[in-house]
């Protein structure tokens, strides 16, 4: 990952845009003390400010110490310096970790929920039970409601089909009345008598015969209806019988025998899911199983290589120190893991895991000898810890993220060789990230690819601080009042542009 791309990322998820690959970031205060943050020209939080913060500035300082001081940054360089015998096993590691913490809230949700799934699949079973039992067909329920009114008003229906059909057809009791057939074929007769005159008439003289065949159709299917007509009460008994059943069943399961039968359909899927739970959960713990082990032995192999990893970084750190005036420190990482019987083994251990691992790493030191190793913000003093820092940077540059490095008072109690030592590491660092440096020695000040000076003015009311980059000849100068209290002293300014050559062929 390049410098500052995790700052790009959160800042593009606070609403932030970047201008041309660039991220601006501004705060200003009020004069009644109120502050405004804005990022990438959206305003944020200051809070925001603070996250980037640690993403963008590395601050080593006597009273501020950030980045490396974090276990967790300490764990995460470590795994950059070691290189692909930390990155290969641990891209595969998370692989496995992310499936089984699936796996394992699959298995939560479904042991976790027994008894609610039992219970949902015994009023599935008992629904099933009950439809199956009545065996509903498609539409039913309308064909038994109108069979239902049909045969509610059987007698009625009788009646005014018989009536009808001696409108028709006539009624044998009585031969003199006159029915609807015997008018219209009288009617046909009298137009085919005169249908040869008139084109006309002939027309709706075929019209009346299509009157009369269609009320001798409809006579005769009166009749039939008359016959077929079924009024038996216990018909209706039945059918009633029939119809109550199936409103039980859509008074439970739907507003109708098509919605039943749905409910059916899906009732039985589910059924057949939830009776698969326990094969399920057999398969799943299966599975958390072997995950659990690959995770074993892939935590086992993390372990080995940053053991590997933080024991040739230590060597390097160590080697460090002794040119910056700790030639009798000695830096080590501890690399330790917590038991926890719900964990994955390593060493023959059961010992609690996480998203990288199973591995505390802490980096240790030890300022002198017969001092036992301490946390390295423990054991040293804010001058020292910030030359660990600088040393530990070094060793790093080009592997951490951070893009800025910010010491202050890194040459405290040092002077002559040491300083240009310390000098020398800090450009080094800066050909990787930007270097910001506090010092008041002149043998860091000249390994400076830009020096600035920083003073105060009084005009006897008001104090003002301002700030000068300082070239050429001015340069020289500072330098030659930094070593010797006087600017214009030929020694001073010899041993100036002495330094300033130095840096130069170091560059």
């Amino acid at each position: 990952m390049p410098p500052g791309a995790a700052a790009a990322v959160r800042a593009e998820e606070a609403g932030a845009e970047l201008d041309d690959g660039a991220l601006l970031i501004s705060r200003t205060i009020s004069a009644e003390g109120r502050s405004r943050a804005h990022l990438g020209g959206r305003s944020v939080p200051v809070g925001v400010l603070a996250e980037l913060a640690d993403e963008l500035v590395a601050v080593h300082g006597q009273t501020d110490q950030q980045g490396l001081l974090k276990p967790a940054r300490q764990r995460g360089a470590l795994d950059r310096y070691a290189g692909d015998a930390v990155a290969v096993p641990l891209a595969r590691y998370g692989d496995a970790y992310r499936r089984l913490r699936a796996v394992s809230a699959q298995l939560e949700e479904l042991t976790t929920r027994a008894r609610e799934r039992a219970q949902e699949a015994d009023l599935l079973r008992f629904g099933l039970t009950e439809i199956e039992a009545v065996e509903p067909r498609p539409g039913e329920d309308a064909e038994l409601a109108a069979e239902a009114e049909r045969l509610g008003h059987a007698e009625a229906l009788a009646s005014a089909a018989a009536l009808a059909h001696g409108a028709l057809a006539g009624n044998p009791e009585d031969p003199e009345v006159l029915d609807a057939t015997t008018l219209v074929a009288g009617a046909q007769r009298a137009l085919d008598a005169v249908r040869a005159h008139d084109p006309a008439l002939a027309a709706l003289a075929d019209r009346m015969g299509e009157i009369s065949i269609l009320l001798a159709d409809v006579a005769t299917e009166l009749a039939g209806y008359a016959d077929n007509l079924d009024a038996d009460p216990r018909r209706l008994a039945a059918v009633e019988e029939r119809r109550a059943a199936l409103t039980a069943l859509t008074r439970k399961y739907g507003t109708d025998v098509a919605a039943v039968l749905a409910w059916a359909e899906e009732g039985a899927a589910r059924l057949t899911e939830l009776d698969g739970d326990d094969d399920r959960i057999g398969e799943l713990t299966a599975e958390r199983d072997a995950l659990r082990a690959e995770l074993s032995g892939l935590a086992q192999a993390l372990t080995d290589a940053r053991t590997e990893a933080a024991a040739r970084f230590a060597d390097a750190v160590t080697a460090e120190l002794a040119s910056l005036a700790m030639p009798h420190a000695r830096v080590s990482f501890a690399i330790r893991q917590t038991e926890d019987p719900e964990g994955v083994e390593v060493g023959g251990r059961t010992v609690a895991y996480g998203p990288a691992g199973a591995d505390e790493v802490e980096l240790l030191l030890a300022p002198h000898p017969g001092a036992p190793p301490r946390p390295i913000a423990k054991g040293a003093s804010g001058g020292e810890l910030s030359r660990v820092m600088l040393a530990v940077e070094v060793v790093f540059a080009g592997t951490d993220p951070v893009p800025t490095y910010l010491f202050d008072e890194v040459d405290a109690g040092v002077g002559g060789k040491a300083a240009v030592e310390i000098g020398r590491r800090l450009a080094k660092l800066a050909r990787t990230a930007q270097v910001v440096v506090v010092t008041h020695l002149p043998q860091v000040a000249a390994f400076a690819d830009r020096q600035l000076l920083v003073e105060k003015t009084s005009d006897g009311s008001v104090t003002r601080s301002g700030v000068t980059v300082l070239e050429g000849e001015d340069r020289v100068r500072e330098l030659s009042r930094m070593l010797a209290g006087q600017e214009d002293s030929e020694t001073a300014r010899a041993h100036a542009e002495e330094l300033l050559a130095t840096a130069r062929a170091d560059a």
